[in-house]
């Protein structure tokens, strides 16, 4: 396989092995140390892609991580992903890769018909365009649109591969592992901090391995791999390579993504694909760099057209030529080492564009290379199909003359690349002799050194970074050798580029964002339309947005702008960076958690004795709990659910009810909490004593119910519903932590400490009294309704023992330790056999409730007050308590407002269905006569019919009268008597037997 641009000698790849790889179906080899865009070019492939809106053609532009254009497909099947960098996929035996945004293919492209149509396709011609008729849109418009956008296709099938999440300390986080960073971290850990280096790339030195420069007595690349072994062998330096930091959040932590496989055709057997780091640093140094800006003229977005740094990266990195015969187009001395690099490789230097009217600093070296020598000019225009053929140069007055090449090489300067620095908030500040923004207010221990803080030359790089480390190092308390500052070669001239940000004239499309097609023309119609604001430009053009968020486009772009509206660029302003810095995928971010590590199933303590009893298991939230437990000669579900209630409300029942929330609450303040966050008293319930409660959010809607048993003076124990346990505890913590942080009290969720089981019936005290140790009297006057106490049973394991009934009949709940939650169930299984006890699952459960009228999750839905639950009287008005002032807004104590009640069909044998809407007899079923809803609904056995409990407009005073329960989702139509929600023992005696 001929390689025809790469040189015979030179580069960091290792051209004793060679790899296999193909793009678009076409087969190819590179070598270990490669990119894919590295390999590429070594294999004469200059068109890569095609642009999103008008598909022209696209090359190379850039060799890291800011690259715009060369976006492509890697791997197939399930590892399919779309919009990878080229300039950073890191090349590996059998790679697949393919270009996208093309059909039928990459070098004839049928929708690049589009260019003929690019009048129409302006700036915001999206909002112009698709307005009339209006009747097109959802029939032709929409889809169209759809079937154009986006880029690349995401795989169909799950992710077949892992990711992981981890957390790191340090005393200081490096951010680039170039010059800087290598200085920060050798000077701190040489000292012994604790130090995590991280860069994305997968070695270490950053221009360090693309410049033909000498550090000390050797070569800038194999200094910065000397260092990069030296850090390995630190004990307390932590290396991390192909590792962006992707965000800043408060308290110095710090967001990275580690690819850890992405070099490899799958991940080797338990391996993840990639790791996201939450870094804690007590410092950080910000080492990023700069990022090369391009300089806009026309078709400068052909294939053949690359910035000058990326090309010494492909010739002094990866042994790479990208052209034959190259123009050089700079506004900056940086252009002085493109050109020595080209001629290094044998590569022509046609022609030296300058675009300052004074190219002294270039002279030598233009005519050291036998270059044409062109300054006060600019390149009007790149011309060729689908790569560059020659440019062509031009005056101020117009005049002009081609020069035939192959490559143009373009520096416009550098920007630093302070994107973390904004992440807090932190605004850059623009400064005119660099022409540059600068970090402005950095997050806090950030310290920012080398060109990231626009000192760019290579000595200033080493002394920023080093100084940083050592004090960084020195501010932990530790001290020692520190670096030495290696000798460098001296740097002549300046890097810093200040325009043309506009073409000198109009010589076909000049683009300022080559991923989203925006060219100077769209700025300049932005401007003429009013979107003069920075928001209402990137918004409006879609200037910085996709995947390399205006890392080469922001700055030229904000530069036309303030031009043309006759301000200056700090007057014109700068959109705000937010996280993260590169891509990140969805799956890192989520790490482990999908699949049932996303949402893992809790088994309750008498999980496995219940699958031995047979039970049908169900899913409520994130427990499986039992749901029935079926007998031989049980038809179904109901016919179990129906023998399951008989058995608890006629003799006893055991349920696990160890799902339920439980919070330990302690401290002097506690009592002063559950008043404020509770609707009811708590500071007046005696110890030994449960009580039920309310809460409310800040609004006023109902949030959570339960019971909170006071254990001691200074130590309660409440539980709430299953599905609400992890907000109730938030909301405790959110309470404690910022409404009254003075209070002390603190919280512990014990939800898996406790095995509790429900035993309910009227021969519960005699299970009861049967496990519970001798010395301990469970009678109804020892151990009144809504008691509790703390003792032993079964031979001394500690317990605690409710007197609480959620089925309406006497009732206990009986906790012990999680531990012995297995052999507990069948200890009462045991005790109750004299007395016919049966287990139940949540289906009888869930009838007994309805029977019982208490209020549940469909009740509890988010929509509902503390007064249309019926509980009005239980709000307290001698305290205040959250939500109780929006509880009392008018239109929540509007007394006409849906009120819990219970229903009997009037034809007893008429099915009752959830979700059916309340309407009056004779009204049509209408919005405008909608009266309320049916919320929960069941087969009474106790009733022998259907009941139902629902929210009715003035339920309460509307007891017996007739209305209509309309569903016509099911059909059904069923005239349903008002009554109360209390279906059995509406007294109460049961409960208190």
């Amino acid at each position: 396989m001929s390689k025809p641009h790469r040189l015979p000698a030179g580069g960091l790849v290792d051209r004793g092995a060679s790899l296999a790889f193909s793009f678009d179906g076409k087969r190819y080899a590179g070598h270990p140390g490669d990119t894919l865009a590295s390999a590429l070019l070594a294999n004469g492939v200059k068109l890569v892609g095609r642009s999103f809106k008008y598909h022209r053609p696209r090359g190379v532009l850039t060799a890291g991580f800011e690259e715009p254009n060369a976006l492509v497909e890697l791997r197939s099947g399930a590892r399919r992903e779309p919009n990878t960098k080229a300039t950073v996929a890191e090349l590996f035996d059998g790679l697949e890769a393919r270009s996208q945004n093309r059909w039928p293919s990459l070098a004839f492209d049928l929708l690049a018909v589009n260019q003929l149509a690019s009048p129409a396709f302006v700036a915001g011609f999206y909002y112009k365009t698709f307005m009339w008729p209006a009747s097109f849109w959802e029939k032709l418009y929409e889809p169209m649109i759809r079937r154009a956008a986006g880029l690349g296709r995401a795989a169909e099938a799950a992710d077949p591969d892992s990711y992981e999440k981890t957390t790191a300390h340090c005393d200081l986080l490096v951010i680039g592992g170039g010059a800087g960073g290598l200085a920060a971290a050798l000077a701190a850990g040489r000292a012994g901090a604790r130090v995590i280096i991280a860069d994305e790339d997968f070695v270490l030195g950053g221009r360090l391995n693309a410049e033909r420069r000498s550090v000390g007595d050797v070569a800038s690349a194999d200094w910065a791999a000397q260092a990069a072994a030296e850090l390995a062998s630190l004990p307390e330096v932590t290396v991390l390579t192909r590792t962006t930091v992707t965000s800043v959040h408060d308290g110095g932590v710090y967001g990275a993504l580690e690819r850890v496989s992405d070099h490899l055709a799958q991940p080797l057997s338990h391996q993840p694909r990639q790791r996201f780091w939450r870094i804690v640093a007590k410092r950080s140094v910000l080492a990023s760099g700069a990022l090369e800006r391009p300089i806009p003229f026309g078709n400068n977005d052909r294939p053949g057209v690359m910035l000058a740094g990326a090309v010494r990266t492909y010739i002094n990195r990866f042994g790479v030529a990208p052209g034959k015969r190259a123009v050089v187009y700079a506004n900056n001395d940086d252009a002085a080492a493109t050109v020595a690099d080209l001629v290094a490789a044998g590569c022509e230097v046609a022609a030296v564009v300058d675009a300052r009217g004074d190219a002294s600093a270039l002279q030598a070296t233009a005519k050291a290379a036998g270059a044409l020598l062109v300054f006060g000019r600019t390149v009007a225009r790149a011309y060729g199909g689908r790569v560059v053929e020659g440019c062509e140069i031009a005056d101020a007055r117009g005049d002009t003359f081609n020069v035939p090449c192959d490559l143009i090489a373009v520096s416009g300067g550098w920007s630093p690349a302070i994107q973390l620095t904004n992440h807090l908030n932190g605004r850059p500040a623009w400064d005119d002799r660099r022409a540059a923004f600068l970090p402005g207010v950095t997050p806090p221990g950030m310290t920012v050194v080398g060109s990231a803080n626009g000192d760019f030359g290579l000595a200033e790089t080493f002394a920023t970074g080093a100084r940083a480390g050592a004090e960084a190092a020195a501010a932990e308390g530790f001290s020692g050798a520190g670096f030495e500052l290696p000798s460098v070669e001296p740097e002549a001239g300046e890097t810093y580029g200040d325009g043309p940000w506009r073409p000198t004239i109009k010589r076909g499309k000049a683009f300022v964002d080559f991923q989203n097609d925006v060219t100077v023309s769209d700025v300049e119609l932005s401007a003429r339309e009013g979107f003069r604001s920075v928001e209402h430009l990137k918004r409006y053009t879609t200037l910085g947005m996709a995947t390399d968020q205006g890392k080469t486009s922001n700055v030229v772009g904000l530069a036309l702008m303030a031009e043309i509206t006759g301000k200056s660029i700090p007057d014109t302003g700068v959109t705000m960076n937010r996280p993260p810095y590169t891509p990140v995928a969805i799956g890192a971010l989520a790490g482990a958690h999908r699949h049932k590590e996303f949402r893992p199933t809790r088994l309750p303590p008498s999980h496995f004795w219940a699958e031995e009893q047979g039970a049908v298991f169900t899913e409520t939230g994130q427990w499986m709990r039992a749901a029935y437990f079926p007998r031989r000669g049980e038809a179904d579900w109901f016919e179990t659910m129906v023998r399951e209630v008989e058995t608890v409300r006629t003799k006893v029942g055991v349920y696990d009810a160890s799902t339920l929330g439980k919070i330990d609450i302690h401290g002097p303040d506690a009592a002063t909490l559950l008043d404020k966050v509770y609707v009811n008293a708590f500071a007046s319930l005696a110890v030994g004593k449960a009580r039920y409660g309310l809460m409310l959010r800040e609004d006023g809607v109902a949030m959570d119910d339960g019971t909170t048993t006071r254990l001691g003076d200074q130590h309660f124990y409440m539980t709430t519903t299953t599905a609400n346990a992890g907000a109730v505890m938030r909301h405790l913590e959110f309470a404690k932590q910022w409404l009254w942080p003075e209070l002390d009290v603190h919280f512990a969720s014990v939800t898996d400490q406790w095995a509790q089981y429900a035993i309910a019936g009227p021969r519960s005290r005699d299970v009861v009294a049967a496990l519970v140790d001798p010395g301990f009297d469970v009678s109804n006057e020892a151990l009144p309704y809504m008691g509790a106490t703390e003792l032993t049973v079964c031979g001394g394991v500690k317990a605690r023992l409710f007197r609480l009934s959620f089925s309406g009949e006497l009732a206990y709940e009986l906790a012990v330790p999680a531990r012995y939650g297995d052999a507990m169930i069948r200890a009462i299984v045991k005790a109750g056999e004299p007395f016919g006890i049966c287990p139940y699952g949540a289906e009888a459960l869930a009838v007994m409730r309805i029977e019982k009228g208490h209020a549940a999750g469909p009740e509890l839905n988010g929509n509902t007050t503390g007064a249309d639950l019926g509980m009005g009287r239980m709000m307290s008005k001698k305290k205040d308590f959250i939500g109780r002032t929006l509880a009392g807004r008018e239109g929540l104590a509007d007394p006409s407002r849906p009120a819990l009640v219970g229903f009997r069909p009037v034809d007893r044998t008429a099915r009752l269905r959830s979700g059916a809407h309340f309407v009056a007899r004779g009204a049509e079923p209408t919005a405008a006569n909608d009266e309320g809803y049916m919320t929960s609904t069941a087969y009474s056995p106790s009733n022998g019919h259907w009941i139902g409990l629902g929210f009715l407009a003035r339920g309460a005073s509307r007891m017996g009268e007739i209305v209509r329960a309309y569903d016509p989702v099911r059909d059904g139509d069923v005239e349903v008597e008002v009554v109360s929600p209390v279906f059995v023992d509406p007294e109460g005696a049961r409960l208190r037997a």
